[in-house]
């Protein structure tokens, strides 16, 4: 049975004109006669894949190694959602997704922002945030992912019923394994010396939930610059709170976090804002990049059960 829906082509060729193309990219994937899914980034991807078992093709449209805030979609990946049974996207957070599933999607959309609560942005020097008053970071939150499982489980059971068992029992599956990430996060800091954590770009707010306070070099922008009075703050209250580590993370420049952690005396890690996959972590998936994780700021913190 395929899953193509006549008109696309058509669809796709009256919108590209007034969509950015950025090359050609690798071939479009062959069609298998399974439901295709578009996830925009990694942790969408992840529960898509997760939910979609063997009966669905999930498609990551920001590829491994790649800043998902900076995508822009190349002809390839614009056909792809334009041919997707499901377009899975994070309303806000990829302004390139966004334009492109409201211009050439002729299957079903599913904004993330719709189903797991997003929270209002907290920054403690008031910078504006590129994706607006809401944080777009959820994924930090394993019982927000479990949402949006339950979320995907529903439309690709509307799409393609005669598998809906299988993708509902899949996404309890995952619930079960982010129940679980959400128990070991619980345990792990609920003692702790300190509760401050200094890192390279708020990514990390929904962490909260845990304990924890954030305070960010670049705000919520990987590329803005602190001012000198951020900096002067950031050195006060690392001196103050005992600040053992400055946070850098994955697929952003080490620079400023290993500047500011040479200033105060302080040691250096790596936190992963788990917003996609990279050569170091190509083996790896979202719960084990939150696993380890966890284990950074259990050391950082000084917390009574370090990994």
């Amino acid at each position: 049975m395929k899953w193509r829906r006549p008109g696309g082509v058509l669809a796709l060729g009256a919108a590209l004109a007034v969509l950015p193309l950025a090359g050609c990219g690798t071939a479009a994937p062959e069609q298998s006669g399974r439901p295709e899914v578009a996830a925009a980034f990694y942790p969408l991807a992840f529960v898509a894949s997760r939910v979609a078992g063997d009966h669905a093709d999930v498609v990551n449209l920001t590829r491994p190694g790649g800043e998902p805030h900076d995508l822009e979609l190349t002809f390839t990946e614009t056909v792809t959602v334009a041919d997707a049974d499901l377009v899975v996207l994070l309303g806000g957070f990829q302004p390139s997704v966004d334009e492109t599933a409201a211009n050439v999607a002729q299957g079903r959309v599913l904004d993330a922002a719709s189903v797991v609560d997003l929270e209002p942005v907290h920054t403690s020097a008031g910078d504006e945030h590129d994706h607006g008053d809401l944080d777009p970071h959820f994924w930090q939150d394993p019982l927000r992912m479990a949402a949006l499982a339950d979320a995907v489980a529903d439309q690709l059971a509307a799409i393609d019923p005669a598998h809906r068992d299988d993708y509902l029992a899949n996404a309890r599956r995952l619930d079960a394994d982010l129940a679980a990430l959400d128990a070991e996060y619980r345990s792990g800091l609920a003692d702790c010396e300190l509760d401050t954590v200094v890192v390279s770009h708020d990514a990390f707010g929904y962490l909260a939930r845990y304990g924890l306070h954030f305070e960010a070099i670049n705000e919520l922008s990987p590329d803005a610059e602190p001012s000198p009075a951020d900096l002067a703050r950031l050195h006060e209250l690392a001196r103050d709170e005992g600040i053992t580590t400055i946070f850098s993370e994955s697929l952003a420049s080490p620079e400023l976090a290993d500047t500011l952690a040479g200033e105060l005396g302080v040691t250096t890690a790596v936190l992963d804002p788990v917003e996609g996959l990279s050569d170091a972590t190509a083996d790896e998936d979202y719960l084990s990049l939150m696993r380890t994780n966890l284990a950074a700021l259990e050391e950082a913190n000084r917390c009574s059960a370090p990994r």
